[in-house]
């Protein structure tokens, strides 16, 4: 075992501050385990929400680790060490469960490496009784678990404080059984799916059928939690090796009632929900204690009704306030206030669609003269750097389309370069503009994604007709990594061989071994009737996707 790594963690645990640390207990053992690194991991609410979770239960103890970095990686494999949890420094191998939180489909590719390091094979097929119960939960799983679906005995589809419960019930069973009785007992339970009760075969780049064992459901429910005034969500775990490590992030809402037909998020956290102003307030004064700037944390911070009031409350409260970004349609002076006494140098608005015809097709349901109001209230308030979020390659997407995204940002640079000469100081406007990725459980879910080359067309137009405006600077995502998530959100089990050589070959050459054609899942326009991977979990508004997705495309 590898002293370095082990004196490395204790130091790690000793810049943290928050909850206290379990010894141990008599019950159940829980890695939880955030396929990245560190870093990326403490970066996530809903990590911290569910090692937290866990804890709170006097019969488990759940700690944590993580994908290595990489002089880290080399001293594991110098020293021969198995991957060792965070808290304890114990093997991840020994604990009774092995949770994986899965946010983002990238982090796939680095199931193998963790299991690897771990000494246990990837696929559950090949685990015996003898390793610990494999499991997973997160958004990405949320969406499509089939290309992870061979790695874990059993995944979690719906949120944690509603799932958990009646999870642990199960597991914490003090009778001996058999792996597959309890897995069976596990398939019961609401919101829980186990892959190997379900037997799939393929025709083609689709599914022929899809056969249910007992006792397994033919469709899993996704479930949400209705109490959103129940235990908060916030930061539990403050430590400086995090993007937020500035602030104190507290959840005010989850889900988003505005229904954009390509966010996933839009769909997959319905129905909307918002905390109580009294329950945020009081863990605003917590955080307070502890970070002196606070990160306002949901899918739609916007529309928290007394969004204003909120921020003017913790500017009173000799805070500052943070946001991601900000809906255009409904911006709050009294945020936008608190945002700048905050020090705000930033704001982000997301027109996300180019021309008007295009934010009609996404119901984005705004005009150019409300982006341009909202740009012009900034602006006014001395606000003078926007950044603004476009997406590209969406479906029927022409070259007009991105004329009018030009001459949209030629327009929002006019106003921020006249407020600057007359403040004597720079503005600068950065566009952020990604590909779009079709995405389960929402309206655009069978529409293909753009070729690469036409995409790659598009970025050169906007390069060239934007190069001649002074303070426009544009930002892209690799559109290789945009098409990797896009094969992996629309994937479905026949990518586990993929997945598991992608760490030592890459995933473009492993393609190429295997003979998978990674088009026949990325690019494809899938019919309305074709059974989808995702299609066993039960969002219960598949209908209202198919009517979204016909009134798109209806002009």
């Amino acid at each position: 075992m590898s002293w370095k790594i082990i004196e490395k963690y204790r130091k790690i645990l000793a810049c943290e501050d928050g909850i206290p640390i379990k010894k141990s207990v008599a019950g159940l053992r829980f890695c939880l385990v955030y396929p990245n690194r560190y870093h990326a991991a403490m970066s996530n609410l809903g990590f911290q929400a569910v090692h937290s979770i866990l804890n709170g239960y006097p019969d488990v103890l759940c700690e944590r680790a993580f994908l290595p970095d990489r002089e880290d990686l080399e001293e594991y494999a110098k020293s021969g060490t198995r991957l060792l949890s965070l808290e304890s420094q114990r093997p991840v191998a020994e604990f009774d469960v092995i949770a994986f939180s899965v946010s983002f489909e990238s982090d796939y590719l680095n199931l193998p490496v963790i299991f690897k390091l771990a000494g246990m094979p990837s696929c559950a097929a090949e685990r015996d009784s003898s390793m610990p119960l494999v499991m997973a939960g997160g958004a990405a799983l949320f969406l499509n678990p089939e290309p992870v679906a061979d790695f874990m005995d059993f995944i979690c589809v719906g949120e944690a404080e509603t799932l958990l419960p009646a999870l642990l019930r199960v597991l914490t069973v003090d009778e001996q059984i058999v792996r597959r009785e309890l897995l069976a007992r596990c398939a019961v339970v609401p919101g829980v799916y186990v892959p190997s009760f379900y037997q799939i075969t393929y025709a083609g780049a689709g599914i022929a059928s899809r056969i249910t064992l007992d006792p397994a459901p033919p469709t899993v429910q996704r479930l949400w939690d209705g109490d959103r005034n129940g235990a908060p969500t916030v930061s539990t775990i403050l430590t400086e090796n995090t993007e937020f490590s500035h602030m104190y992030l507290v959840e005010v809402a989850r889900g988003c009632p505005r229904g954009c037909r390509f966010c996933a998020a839009g769909f997959i956290y319905l129905p909307y929900r918002q905390r109580s102003m009294e329950s945020v307030m009081e863990e605003v004064r917590k955080g307070l204690q502890k970070k002196k700037k606070i990160g306002l944390v949901g899918a739609a911070v916007s529309d928290f009704k007394g969004i204003g009031e909120l921020s003017r409350f913790i500017v009173q409260q000799g805070g500052k306030v943070s946001v991601a970004s900000l809906r255009i349609d409904c911006l709050d002076e009294q945020l936008v206030d608190s945002l700048k006494v905050s020090g705000h140098k930033t704001v982000a608005l997301a027109p996300e669609g180019g021309s008007q015809r295009l934010r009609d097709l996404i119901k984005k349901n705004i005009d150019e003269e409300q982006i341009l109001s909202a740009c012009d209230l900034l602006i006014g308030k001395d606000m003078l750097n926007l950044k603004l979020y476009f997406i590209i390659g969406l479906p029927t997407e022409t070259m007009a389309d991105l004329d009018e995204m030009i001459a949209l940002v030629a327009k929002v640079r006019d106003r921020v370069i006249d407020a600057a000469r007359k403040n004597k100081r720079l503005g600068e406007v950065l566009l952020s503009v990604n590909p779009f990725i079709p995405k389960p459980f929402t309206p655009f879910q069978w529409c293909g994604m753009e070729d690469l080359k036409s995409l790659e067309k598009k970025v050169r137009y906007l390069q060239k007709g934007l190069g001649g405006l002074s303070n426009v600077r544009m930002q892209m995502e690799g559109l290789k990594d945009a098409y990797l998530q896009a094969l992996l959100s629309r994937g479905d089990r026949r990518l586990a061989p993929l997945i598991l050589q992608a760490g030592e070959k890459g995933w473009k050459k492993a393609a190429r071994e295997l003979k998978i054609d990674t088009d026949s899942w990325v690019r494809r326009d899938i019919s309305l009737d074709e059974v989808l991977p995702w299609d066993f979990i039960d969002s219960g508004d598949k209908e209202k996707l198919v009517s979204e997705y016909r009134k798109a495309f209806s002009a």
